[in-house]
C-alpha cells in the first residue's frame, strides 16, 4: 500500500451537486482499499485559461485535493476514469 495525492481541477460550468457527486465518485474508488481525505479549495481563478474540446474555454475552477492509501493499479485507474470524464479539466497523481 502506498500513499498517493491527487490534485484535480473541476469544470465550474457545473452545479454545485455535480460538483460534489464527482468528488464523492472518486473518494469511492479509493475508499474501499484504505482511507481517503477529501479536501475541497473551492473556485479560483486559473493561471491561464484552458480550452477543452466539450465545454469550451475555462477561466475558473473547482480545486480539490484528495489523499489516500492504495495498491499501486489504483492510480492508473482513477487516470483512466478521469480522463474519460469530461468535467474533469486538469489533474495531478502523485505517490508521496
Amino acid at each position: 500500500m502506498n500513499n498517493y495525492e491527487i490534485l484535480y481541477i473541476l469544470s465550474d460550468k457545473q452545479d454545485a451537486d455535480a460538483k460534489k457527486a464527482l468528488v464523492e465518485k472518486f473518494k469511492a474508488l479509493v475508499s474501499e482499499y484504505g482511507e481517503a481525505t477529501v479536501d475541497e479549495w473551492g473556485s479560483r481563478k486559473l493561471a491561464y485559461p484552458i480550452q477543452t474540446k466539450i465545454s469550451g474555454k475555462h477561466f475558473t475552477g473547482h480545486y480539490v485535493l484528495m489523499k489516500f492509501t492504495a495498491p499501486p493499479e489504483i492510480p492508473a485507474e482513477i487516470e483512466r476514469q478521469m480522463r474519460i470524464s469530461d468535467d474533469i479539466i486538469r489533474f495531478m497523481i502523485e505517490r508521496v
